[in-house]
This record gives structure tokens, C-alpha cells and sequence, in this order.
């Protein structure tokens, strides 16, 4: 049910006793203040127009890459009832649309996928996870594989025409993987202390796949907040020397004798 309109005649005269209003609470105290100036919108400022375009890209990243995963069927659409050890020993037979060279898995996390039903404990597929990742009401698989030096492979089933397509494969020494709506989320740590990688992938109706649609560097949850105020130093006892003014002042900043300040 549509909500009631009033008559136009009753609207214009509302308008016009709330303009007055306002017009006559400006200069009062608690009034309507200047906020100064809106800022001039700068159009973007193209540097070097000389260079000619990129014919291809540097590097790949494996975006974009599917592969239909051979032998898994998916009964009415429903990715839960798959054994996610069966699809991720399935995936290791798969054949992707292009060749990028990351869908491979190291040798020892081949051998310990193909022994899982013998050697469970070994098993490096981590549970699975469920979420409409593509928006068609139907959910997807998401599925972790442990690797070596703490990295983790993150892999992203779609139901697709009665079997599996897998429609995202990356993997990173992460921090987190997040899932948040439709975007599955990677956090990274960075080189820089007290920063980290963050990546979200997104499905891409057109090329039919997850593509990472959001790649930045961001500072750590623990580091966002303001610094802490310095302490004040307390004033030396009578009869100790007075610290030396090229001290640092944090006791924390301070450098061993003889090593070269901001080295690790």
C-alpha cells in the first residue's frame, strides 16, 4: 500500500514556514554556522602522456583462472553434501581454462592429500566452509589446504550445471582468511612492522569467477590507534647524573652500543 500524499497546496505552504524557520534560527545562538568553503573537485592529472600503453601484463596472478573439477557430482546444487577431501583429491587431476603455474601444489602436500583417508592426521584440508559467494541463492564451497613455511591455500567451489567448477585458487602466508557478504577476505603480514596486506576477492559475473577486486596495505588492528603519550621523565635524585640530552627519550627507542640505529 502506497503511504498518502498531501495536496500540493499543503506541501508548498509546509516548505515555506520550515524556510522561514531556518532563515530566522541562523543568527540565534545554537543556529546554522558556516562550515567555510567547499573544497574545488581536481580532475586527475595524467603524467608522462608520452609512454605508450602495456600490450600485457607483467605478471600473472592466477586470477580469473577455473577448472572444472573432473568425476564430482553435485546433487540439486547443494556443495555440503560433498566430502571436501573427495573434491580436493579430485582438484589435483583438474585441468585449468590457462596455465598461471599457481594452482600447483608442493610435492609433500600432494602426497600427504592423496594418503588422507590412511594418514588422517596428516590430512592437510582444513574444514570446509559455505557462502553464496556468487549471489544465485546457492552456496559455495570454500576449502583451506595447509602447506609448508605456515602458507595456506585457499580454494572456492561453484555448483555449476550438476557439477563443480572451482572459480578461485590462491594461496599466501596469511594472517586471517575473512568471509564478510560476498567477498572472501586474506590478511597478510607485510615487511613493514605494525602494517599488512589485506585482498579481497570478488565474484565477477563476466569473467565467471572470483577476482581479486581489492588489494591494499593497511595498518594492523593492534597499531590503529593513536600513539601513547610519553611518559614525563621523573627528576633525577640528588647525586645522579642527569641523563644525556642526545638520549633518546623513550628507554624503549635506544640502540645497543655500537650498532647502527634502525637496524634489525
Amino acid at each position: 500500500m502506497r503511504p498518502h500524499r498531501a495536496p500540493a497546496a499543503t506541501r508548498t505552504a509546509v516548505s515555506a514556514v520550515a524556510a522561514l524557520t531556518l532563515l530566522s534560527g541562523c543568527g540565534a545562538a545554537g543556529g546554522l554556522e558556516s562550515a567555510g568553503e567547499t573544497p574545488s573537485a581536481v580532475e586527475p592529472k595524467g603524467l608522462w602522456p608520452e609512454l605508450p600503453p602495456a600490450s600485457s601484463a607483467p605478471y600473472d596472478y592466477g586470477e580469473g583462472e577455473t577448472a572444472r573439477i573432473p568425476g564430482i557430482r553435485v546433487t540439486g546444487g547443494d556443495v555440503r553434501r560433498l566430502d571436501p577431501v573427495t573434491v580436493t583429491q579430485a582438484g589435483l587431476k583438474a585441468k585449468t581454462d590457462r596455465d598461471s603455474g599457481l594452482d600447483e601444489l608442493p610435492d609433500s602436500t600432494v602426497r600427504q592429500i592423496k594418503a588422507c583417508r590412511t594418514a588422517p592426521d596428516d590430512c592437510p584440508v582444513l574444514p570446509p566452509y559455505y557462502r553464496d559467494l556468487t549471489g544465485d541463492g546457492r552456496d559455495e564451497l570454500v576449502l583451506g589446504v595447509r602447506m609448508p613455511d605456515q602458507q595456506l591455500a585457499v580454494r572456492v567451489y561453484m555448483p555449476d550445471g550438476g557439477g563443480l567448477t572451482r572459480i578461485m585458487s590462491t594461496y599466501d602466508a596469511v594472517i586471517s582468511v575473512e568471509l564478510a557478504g560476498r567477498d572472501l577476505i586474506m590478511r597478510a603480514p607485510s615487511v613493514i612492522p605494525g602494517y599488512e596486506y589485506r585482498t579481497a576477492w570478488s565474484w565477477d559475473d563476466r569473467q565467471r569467477a572470483m577476482l581479486p577486486t581489492r588489494d591494499e596495505i593497511l595498518r594492523t588492528p593492534e597499531h590503529r590507534k593513536g600513539p601513547r603519550p610519553r611518559r614525563t621523565p621523573t627528576k633525577p635524585a640528588t647525586g645522579t647524573p642527569a641523563p644525556s640530552t642526545d638520549a633518546p627519550s623513550d628507554p624503549g627507542a635506544s640502540t645497543p652500543s655500537g650498532s647502527a640505529a634502525g637496524t634489525r
